[in-house]
């Protein structure tokens, strides 16, 4: 819908706007689905692990997968409590 549509009171076509709405609907998706589907499992099983050897928070374990020009890393962050707990 343009400036003059919009003055003149022209409305667009429902399919139209529909179809319009799809497309920032379907973008949005493909936007934030970025992530492999392994990262949760991954997770877990390093939660897992790091339990056997020291008592940490479910959310102790972070990991991200982040783009580094052409290389994917895989940023893995694990919070440790302090010793004298």
């Amino acid at each position: 819908m343009g400036l003059f549509d919009f003055l003149t009171g022209k409305k667009p076509a429902t399919a139209n706007l529909a179809k319009e709405r799809l497309r920032i609907i379907v973008a949005q998706e493909r936007s934030t689905r970025g992530g492999p589907d392994y990262l949760p499992l991954l997770r877990r099983e390093l939660l897992e692990v790091i339990r056997k050897y020291v008592n940490v928070d479910v959310d102790a374990v972070k990991v991200d997968l982040v783009k580094d020009g052409e290389h994917d890393v895989l940023d893995i962050s694990v919070s440790l409590p302090d010793k004298s707990g």
